[in-house]
């Protein structure tokens, strides 16, 4: 299901941008496998021009790119820790293009929602969506923010910076007195007459 959305998205986006499918011209014929925790989510071969074709899942892929099972959430909180989280298996050449097509592909949903309702209902619209969007967000981090709050200071369900710096502390001091210890008894031990 997700390679039968993904894959005519993908190529709607590369007919728009001469520059990204003659990138991936170079590679016609080369397959890519993308898995996720395990799993393959989609397998595509490259054509002549640039486009994606949906691959036989048993064909053996060019390069394999396996992302981590908490992709979804890595999404959300950071996208560059996702990308370097990934695993690549096979041409290097091949994921590193693919990587730089797909990082900076945009698509201009303006564009595509003017052919559908207008020009000016286009960009309104997207105008109010983005604005929406905006106060859910900020919503949502304050609500994250008041949550994370309440834990650490008002319940003490998480403990705080403070409380863990000194928590470390304190187990330091143990270590190095336990170190100090071990030094002491290796002295006593090795000053002790043997019988």
């Amino acid at each position: 299901m997700f390679a039968r959305a993904a894959v005519p998205f993908a190529n709607h986006l590369l007919a728009a941008d001469d520059w990204a499918r003659a990138r991936l011209a170079a590679f016609a014929g080369k397959t890519a496998s993308l898995r996720l925790g395990g799993r393959e989510l989609l397998r595509v071969a490259i054509d002549e021009q640039g486009l994606l074709q949906q691959e036989a899942p048993g064909t053996t892929a060019t390069v394999s790119i396996e992302f981590p099972g908490d992709t979804p959430a890595r999404l959300l909180a950071d996208r560059a820790a996702l990308f370097s989280a990934a695993t690549i298996a096979g041409s290097a050449d091949l994921a590193q293009t693919l990587g730089l097509v797909f990082g900076n592909l945009r698509w201009d949903v303006e564009e595509d929602l003017s052919h559908l309702v207008g020009d000016v209902v286009a960009r309104r619209s997207l105008q109010l969506a983005g604005r929406i969007a905006g106060w859910h967000w900020q919503g949502a981090s304050k609500l994250a923010f008041a949550v994370a709050e309440y834990l650490t200071a008002e319940a003490a369900e998480i403990a705080g910076r403070k409380e863990i710096e000194g928590f470390c502390d304190q187990v330091d001091r143990v270590r190095d007195d336990l170190a100090r210890l071990e030094k002491r008894l290796a002295r006593l031990e090795a000053s002790r007459p043997t019988p």
